[in-house]
């Protein structure tokens, strides 16, 4: 087996014990990059072959000095890396390299990782298609003429491909899972809360979004999310994850589809959907239907403002330079006006409804262990594509509403975790949230483990490097 098939564990474990060492493992990587990259675009912003294998040689010199000891790791581009580019896919900060990293980056440094570039990304995060106008498009691993999703997709198609073993993503609505569902890899949204972010500006009103992990196992998962998470000094956030958690058997898990019918799916995604729940009763879980625990509307009444007001506040500044003018993708600009013209009493309201289904979530799981529901409401589209119009017949009212599924976890900060949930009968990756109590983090681990031993999707189809659709 090549070294950039192994597992993240399994290749630490080689480096840990000095059977292959950081320079083998740089070399393998960037073989690797140069033959997949090119037709994926998955990497970007690559640093010099030369100063890598430089730094890897270093490495290899000092000896094992942390859990990601010779790991070579590519850094989501909406996080700030120290000395390599970072543009959050805006040509407004083309040029950037910071002066120092964010708080991800540099526990992953800390943790002895070589980082060799970036991972694409949409503009500022935005929308679940990686493509902007400073990087363009990435491909899907199992089809290039399709999206990888987003906002993690270079960090997803990187995995996919065997590029890097390890990634950093985020998700504010779905960019940990919907990358990874289409991928054929594991994407987990931590608990709000768990993975600190940055300490600036206000750190209190709760933003929505979270740093995680991704993977093609569940185990290398767990080994990245050791690392990010824990508390910072600075702020409020931040905790220290223990793993734990027990098997499925004697486990009740509820599966929830398509919420009873509100969310529009294309074909074949509840069936993939069906078939994970399957294995996961074949474990010794007890799996049934659920039917919807709060209003579909309503989730998505409270998502758009608070959505809108969250970008508006972090974001709205660059709409007032006059230097950004004809620079900013349509969707922030969009963001950014529905969010200023909310009022006190709308974001109240919208908080309210948030609350409402914090409780009626909370009651849900006082019955089931995790609940089970599609990553997806389609398969990954044409890559040409801005963002889809219309899902399974159904025409799309916002760039984001094919997205919906993924709000429930979103608006309350639960943990869930992407499943790979094989492919559709066009060779399409489909996959599954699990998704689970706030705090539940390493119970979902452990049930994603027993469910990757069962299955392995990633191990069971690897994209062919150049393969076109």
């Amino acid at each position: 087996m090549a070294l950039t098939d192994l597992s993240a564990v399994a290749l630490s474990e080689l480096l840990q014990r000095r059977e292959v060492g950081p320079v083998e493992v740089m070399e393998a990587t960037l073989a690797r990059v140069a033959e997949v990259n090119p037709s994926i675009n998955a990497i970007v912003s690559l640093r010099d072959e030369a100063a890598l294998l430089a730094e890897a040689r270093a490495a290899e010199a000092a000896g094992p000095g942390g859990p990601l000891w010779g790991l070579p790791m590519a850094v989501k581009d909406l996080v700030a890396t120290r000395g390599i580019r970072t543009t959050w896919g805006s040509p407004v900060y083309a040029g950037h390299v910071p002066k120092a990293d964010d708080l991800i980056a540099a526990r992953m440094r800390s943790a002895a990782a070589i980082f060799i570039g970036k991972t694409n990304v949409p503009e500022f995060g935005l929308g679940s298609h990686s493509y902007n106008p400073v990087f363009g498009v990435t491909r899907n691993p199992y089809d290039h003429s399709r999206t990888a999703g987003g906002s993690s997709g270079g960090a997803a198609a990187a995995l996919a491909c065997r590029m890097v073993p390890l990634a950093d993503g985020s998700d504010m609505m779905g960019s940990l899972r919907n990358p990874a569902a289409w991928c054929n890899v594991y994407g987990m949204r931590p608990s709000h809360g768990l993975v600190p972010g940055d300490p600036v500006g206000e750190m209190f009103l709760h933003p929505l979004s979270t740093l995680g992990p991704m993977a093609r196992t569940p185990e290398d998962l767990a080994l990245l999310l050791r690392v990010i998470a824990g508390p910072d000094p600075l702020q409020p956030g931040g905790a220290a994850f223990v793993p734990g958690g027990e098997g499925p058997k004697g486990k009740r898990i509820g599966w929830l589809a398509d919420w009873g019918g509100a969310w529009p799916m294309e074909p074949g995604l509840l069936e993939r959907g069906a078939a994970a729940c399957a294995v996961f009763e074949d474990l010794g879980a007890v799996v049934e239907p659920v039917a919807p625990p709060f209003p579909a509307e309503k989730l998505w009444e409270s998502w758009v403002a608070l959505r809108s007001w969250a970008v508006a506040a972090k974001q709205g500044a660059l709409l007032d330079d006059p230097a950004n003018a004809g620079q900013m993708k349509p969707a922030l600009i969009w963001e950014i006006e529905q969010g200023r013209a909310l009022g006190n009493a709308e974001i109240l309201a919208a908080s309210a409804i948030r609350s409402e289904w914090y409780r009626a979530a909370a009651r849900m799981f006082a019955r089931y262990d995790a609940v089970i529901l599609p990553s997806t409401q389609m398969w990954p589209f044409p890559a040409g594509w801005d963002w889809p119009k219309a899902v399974a017949g159904v025409a799309t009212d916002t760039y984001h509403r094919w997205m919906e599924c993924v709000v429930p976890a979103s608006l309350i900060g639960l943990p869930v975790v992407n499943l790979p949930a094989g492919f559709g009968p066009e060779g399409l990756p489909a996959g599954v949230q699990l998704m689970g109590p706030r705090g539940a983090d390493a119970a979902l681990l452990a049930l994603a483990e027993a469910y990757h031993a069962a299955v392995d999707w990633p191990g069971a189809s690897v994209p062919v490097a150049g393969a076109a659709g």
